[in-house]
């Protein structure tokens, strides 16, 4: 196959969006999405005109199937992906949104997601990419998953790939607060790049401010930390300088996304050889058009979209 800029893995899922508002146990009539934040940024890639490909396991049933669809349509290669028969495809059910962030109950627990395990096929796959793209959740799904991850990022480092890190907390997903927070800077520390929002930093840092979040990660090795700040924009650090980027105005429809875009603009930017400041551009942008449309991915812009987008502003 051809060589890949980027490769991603986790848990796909399938996500029933409610198609009336309410609390969710309200709801009578559900839409059918894909959900997984980790397919999220490999469909942002994948717009954006890069060869991206998604790791993981779903189960043997309709869900799977068509999650593994859903990703084959945007041009993600899912030849890794692999089907187990004893563990069903995750799913979680969704409130509509309304302008702010919807109610989400996941149905995720030993599914077959959560059952990805090392394997000599993975290892020459991510060998053959430019750039690893990790997130915190599979680090809390199972031990298997963890290992996993682990091992995937000492597998693409040593093939020369550069390694981002979003720690996307979910901290309903983990044993205690503490497990979470050792497990993800441990991670962190592995990594060239950690996407951390403010409120994560500060939670699995200690420190109060911007600042601190910044000199922790810096001082473990880490080569550019970049700290999202909602409405307030984000920052780049590095120990050579840093830049900032101030939120582009938009209209909110659904805040689940942003992340996931933001993550995969700023990889498609290093992927260009964009600078420190446009490729902070390009992560802003893309993070806040995923936050114009209902869906976790739906707002991610094709490359033409994204320039358009740029010029206007």
């Amino acid at each position: 196959m051809t060589a890949l800029d980027a490769v991603t893995f986790g848990e796909v899922m399938g996500m029933f969006v409610a198609t009336s508002p309410g609390p969710l146990h309200t709801v009578r009539g559900y839409e059918l999405a894909q959900a997984g934040a980790e397919a999220n940024v490999a469909t942002g890639l994948a717009r954006l005109g890069h060869r991206v490909g998604w790791v993981g396991q779903v189960g043997a049933d309709p869900i799977g199937r068509f999650a593994v669809a859903e990703m084959a349509a945007e041009g993600i290669d899912v030849s890794l992906v692999s089907t187990d028969d004893a563990a069903p495809t995750g799913f979680q059910l969704k409130s509509m949104a309304q302008g702010g962030d919807p109610e989400v109950v996941y149905f995720r627990k030993r599914s077959a997601g959560s059952r990805l395990a090392p394997s000599a096929a993975a290892d020459a796959y991510l060998s053959g990419a430019r750039h690893l793209h990790v997130t915190g959740i599979p680090l809390a799904l199972s031990d298997t998953m963890r290992t996993f991850a682990f091992h995937a990022v000492e597998v693409a480092r040593r093939a020369g790939a550069t390694v981002s890190f979003d720690p996307n907390l979910r901290p309903s997903l983990w044993a205690s607060r503490s497990e979470m927070i050792a497990v993800i800077n441990e991670m962190a520390a592995h990594c060239d790049w950690v996407m951390p929002g403010l409120a994560e930093g500060a939670l699995l840092t200690g420190a109060a401010a911007e600042a601190g979040i910044v000199e922790f990660y810096l001082d473990r090795g880490v080569k550019r930390v970049v700290v999202k700040d909602g409405g307030n924009g984000a920052a780049m650090h590095t120990p050579d300088g840093s830049w900032r980027q101030p939120a582009f105005p938009l209209t909110v429809v659904d805040t689940v996304g942003a992340g996931d875009g933001f993550a995969a603009g700023l990889i498609s930017a290093h992927l260009d050889g964009l600078d420190p400041a446009a490729a902070l551009e390009r992560a802003g942008a893309v993070g806040a058009l995923a936050t114009t449309s209902p869906g976790d991915k739906d707002g991610l812009p094709t490359r033409t979209a994204l320039g358009a987008f740029l010029a206007a502003q």
